[in-house]
């Protein structure tokens, strides 16, 4: 039977007894409070559910994973990259950003989601990456920050390339900053052709030992980043 979350305190089953399929479904209910959705990522956990369903909480087994200085840029968008006239910040349009990616017809962002990652955003936990073109939004991504991890969460693109030149600037800031991985979750053709790879759970949640620091505090979130890239093409 799967486990059923309390509301009234922050707990989830061990990763190990997700249900044996490569989602790895893992329990129903809780809640969207901050304080679980961080203890949720910390542990190797995330929300994904419809709006005719309770909160399901996902341990993927395998886990699609790119480290930060891995990921591959084709010839093609190395030149994209250099002469399109993209400009790409950090944490300058989050909400927009996580608008467009609810926008999109294949989206799992509810209202209730999105309003949750609005609150990890506002505490400092939830970041983005834009991409624009003459002031124009036309591309972004987001995610959560924590320890030497960024979870990513969601892309959006109304442009050609414009979601890949902000996942691989976000991946060649990342290595600047020394961090270890970007969690793509569950593998897709478009992440798999940027560099993620499947690895085991268990090998998984070691790295997460290893890197996504101590227990979360939610009044202490990681250091700003800065508006713009310090590294580039």
């Amino acid at each position: 039977m799967l486990p059923w979350l309390a509301t009234d305190r922050i707990a989830f089953p061990p990763i190990e007894q997700a249900v044996d399929e490569p989602e790895g479904l893992l329990a129903a209910g809780g809640d969207l409070r901050p304080e679980r959705l961080l203890t949720a990522y910390h542990q190797g956990i995330f929300p994904w559910y419809s709006d005719d369903q309770p909160i399901l909480w996902w341990s993927p087994n395998p886990r699609f994973l790119v480290a930060p200085g891995a990921v591959k840029i084709r010839r093609s968008l190395r030149k994209t990259l250099r002469n399109a006239g993209f400009e790409v910040t950090f944490n300058q349009a989050f909400d927009r950003v996580i608008q467009h990616c609810s926008d999109r017809e294949e989206t799992w962002i509810n209202p209730d989601m999105l309003q949750a990652y609005q609150r990890l955003h506002r505490l400092g936990w939830a970041r983005s990456v834009e991409t624009w073109r003459s002031g124009q939004l036309v591309g972004g991504l987001y995610g959560i920050v924590m320890g030497r991890f960024y979870f990513g969460e969601s892309m959006f693109s109304t442009e050609s390339d414009a979601s890949k030149v902000a996942f691989v600037t976000l991946a060649r800031q990342l290595e600047h900053w020394g961090y270890q991985w970007i969690d793509c979750q569950v593998a897709t053709a478009h992440l798999a052709s940027l560099g993620a790879q499947p690895i085991p759970r268990a090998e998984f949640a070691a790295q997460l030992g290893r890197y996504a620091g101590p227990t979360p505090i939610l009044s202490q979130p990681p250091a700003p980043w800065p508006v713009h890239p310090a590294v580039g093409w």
